[in-house]
């Protein structure tokens, strides 16, 4: 833990991590207390796209939490910088939320459902059979087929819910083609968020709910790793991967709990 304590910058997670739903979990209130009174640079990395920056930074400040918008670095930010790099001022089919759509417009990307360069798939609370048989129809005729993140479930104040990878999967099997999934574990948006943070990786350390994009992530690009059991991982689960976090942690508040331990008249 005092390891994790004396890091520069720390890359959170959101879903299971910071919330479920619209319900703040516990200790997270005092773990940004300690990270602004420590003057810690953080920033939220987050594989949903469905939400702009300022929708999420709009979320937080209702449950209390006051974070400036330059905090929060998305999937769709992320796919939007990456189909801009490709091919600039391209066009794409997309599937999802109003954050991508945002994203790939203020990157000068186009909407295209007759003959796009991409299909961009992301979460979408609209997804049906008909926008399905689009995508696969236009990915056939020799669109790229791009998922914003490769979660296959996500969070909620009730229980799991179909992510981006799940409601990709039908246009994968049925057109033979493997979308790239630009979100974490992707290094392009580790790559981009460190460069956000103005940390170097090693004196980083990414906080997440999830060993198949968060630890992993962290590992391949080398910041320290800490799971937290607040979101979809259980402990016995986490013993099923080949690659194990550092540090395991009910929650964020155990870190602000920690460095009162360690020095109390800094807390």
């Amino acid at each position: 833990m005092k390891t994790l304590l004396s890091k520069k910058g720390f890359i959170c997670d959101m879903d299971g991590v910071i919330y479920h739903g619209n319900r703040l979990l516990p200790g997270v209130p005092e773990f940004f207390d300690w990270l602004k009174r420590n003057k810690k640079k953080f920033l939220f990395l987050t594989n949903s796209g469905q939400y702009t920056p300022r929708e999420l930074q709009q979320k937080l400040g209702r449950m209390g939490l006051e974070v400036e918008e330059s905090n929060f670095y998305t999937s769709a930010l992320a796919t939007a910088y990456f189909l801009n790099s490709q091919a600039p001022r391209c066009s794409a089919y997309v599937m999802g939320e109003h954050g991508i759509l945002n994203a790939l417009y203020d990157m000068g990307i186009t909407y295209n459902d007759v003959n796009p360069d991409y299909v961009v798939v992301g979460e979408s609370s609209a997804y049906n059979l008909e926008m399905i048989t689009k995508a696969i129809r236009l990915v056939q005729a020799g669109a790229k087929l791009i998922g914003t993140n490769s979660d296959l479930t996500g969070p909620t104040e009730c229980g799991i819910a179909p992510a981006c990878r799940a409601l990709l999967a039908p246009i994968e099997l049925a057109t033979g083609k493997r979308a790239y999934y630009v979100g974490k574990p992707n290094p392009l948006m580790m790559r981009n968020g460190l460069q956000l943070l103005g940390v170097h990786s090693a004196e980083a350390a990414i906080i997440g709910d999830r060993m198949d994009t968060d630890i992993i992530a962290g590992i391949e690009t080398g910041l320290d790793t800490v799971l937290v059991l607040s979101g979809v991982t259980s402990r016995s689960e986490c013993r099923d991967f080949p690659y194990q976090p550092r540090l395991i942690l009910n929650g964020v508040g155990e870190i602000p709990a920690a460095a009162e331990q360690e020095h109390p008249l800094d807390t």
